[in-house]
């Protein structure tokens, strides 16, 4: 399927086990194109068995609301589960997201 000149966002997902803990690292955008790839990796941590997902957002140039949902989504879903999700190093936009959602609270 042709679809000219339109890119699609970029978005890369790394992640590494340690035991039940797991690193996964996004690079790229997070808007409604990705934000189910990113549904889709957290949720397979949690069908691995994984406790601690460690969410590493060094590299993320910008995430939406739809990636804050998926982020809170998978938070409920981690705790029903007994396990925890966090996000780390935000950057600065993400970072205000969170805080005026007041999503930092629960996800930081």
């Amino acid at each position: 399927m042709n679809r000219g000149v339109m890119t699609l966002p970029q978005l890369n997902i790394y992640r590494h086990d340690r035991g039940t803990r797991a690193l996964v690292t996004l690079a790229g955008e997070i808007d409604p194109i990705t934000a189910p790839q990113v549904r889709t990796a957290l949720e397979r941590c949690l069908y691995d068995g994984i406790t601690t997902i460690d969410v590493d957002l060094t590299t993320v140039g910008c995430c939406d609301s739809s990636g804050l949902r998926v982020f809170l989504d998978a938070s409920r879903h981690a705790a029903e589960a007994q396990a925890s999700l966090r996000l780390h190093h935000p950057s600065p936009q993400t970072a205000r997201l969170l805080a005026d959602t007041g999503s930092d609270r629960v996800l930081l």
